[in-house]
């Protein structure tokens, strides 16, 4: 299996370029904790990184339709992306993701299918068969190498940064950040962040192997974004290598750093980006010493509900 490798990175962060954000660092007052404001992204997620990288290199070799499962953030990205290279872009979504991230990828231009959330990965393989589509998947090599730019910056913006907090779905984010991050330091620690509630990549990192838990099970949490049942197979190859540890937090500590994110900062985290704050905050005890970088990998959550109401968006 072939790797990303810090090369990759840098070519990928040079293609995304013109279609993405150099979010800057925040410090957290009164604590060694840096923010990554990843929800100022165009598609208010680093999904975008990722997706932009995969389908400029998709665009290049002619396609010209490619087709994605998501819970939201990821169909945005790839409809954003295929807009400013002129591909048609379909995404599947359960019928459990919010309605502000459903609009959102309809706004950018993709078709839009819904599903119960059991039937996302086969209604898209399905799709792309029958429409002749390119499947760009949220781990794929081009999609890490995307999402390593995030990790690229952290290490030139804070060279002395000792820990980086990464959100964990299927693990494309923390893949990418820690092939960056451990290329520039390889005394850097990376830790994935997820909720209890959906902590398959807990269970994988504890037991040494890929663990999937079922759907009902990953879909309690509130962060809709890091209910993906099992790591992505080539993720997990670079996750077992060079990621240091694995933490989870509490659906109230979610709560809780959303709102201090919005209250001390002004930044807008959906549940899935306030994880790594509400890691910082629940297990800085046990954190190496030295700064901490926490990505806030995504804002899409309507005003409302920002940062006072508590209802599954």
């Amino acid at each position: 299996m072939i790797l990303v490798s810090a090369s990759d990175v840098r070519a990928a962060a040079a293609r995304i370029a013109p279609f993405v954000r150099r979010t800057p660092l925040l410090r957290l007052p009164g604590e060694r904790l840096w923010l990554k404001p990843e929800n100022r992204q165009p598609t208010a997620s680093f999904k975008v990184r990722g997706a932009a990288n995969a389908v400029a290199r998709l665009a290049g070799r002619g396609i010209t339709h490619v087709v994605a499962q998501s819970s939201g953030n990821h169909a945005q990205a790839i409809a954003y992306a295929a807009a400013r290279h002129g591909l048609r872009a379909t995404v599947v979504l359960p019928d459990t993701a919010p309605e502000l991230k459903v609009e959102a990828a309809r706004g950018l231009g993709a078709e839009v299918v819904i599903v119960p959330p059991a039937l996302r990965e086969i209604t898209c393989l399905a799709l792309a068969d029958h429409l002749g589509a390119t499947v760009v998947r949220s781990d794929d090599f081009d999609v890490i190498a995307g999402h390593g730019s995030a990790g690229a910056e952290i290490v030139l913006d804070l060279p002395e940064a000792g820990t980086i907090l990464v959100p964990v779905c299927n693990g494309g984010l923390l893949a990418g950040v820690a092939v960056a991050a451990k290329a520039a330091d390889p005394a850097i620690t990376v830790i994935g962040v997820e909720p209890e509630l959906a902590a398959d990549g807990a269970a994988s990192f504890r037991s040494g192997s890929r663990t999937a838990w079922p759907v009902e099970l990953t879909y309690r949490t509130r962060a809709d974004g890091l209910r993906g049942p099992v790591l992505g197979e080539l993720a997990w190859e670079h996750i077992r290598r060079h990621v240091d540890d694995m933490l989870t937090v509490r659906e109230d500590d979610i709560d809780a750093a959303a709102d201090l994110l919005w209250d001390r900062l002004g930044e807008r985290a959906e549940p899935s980006g306030a994880v790594t704050t509400a890691a910082y905050l629940a297990h800085q005890a046990l954190l190496p010493d030295g700064p901490v970088v926490a990505i806030v990998s995504g804002g899409n959550v309507a005003p409302a509900l920002q940062p006072a109401a508590r209802q599954a968006e």
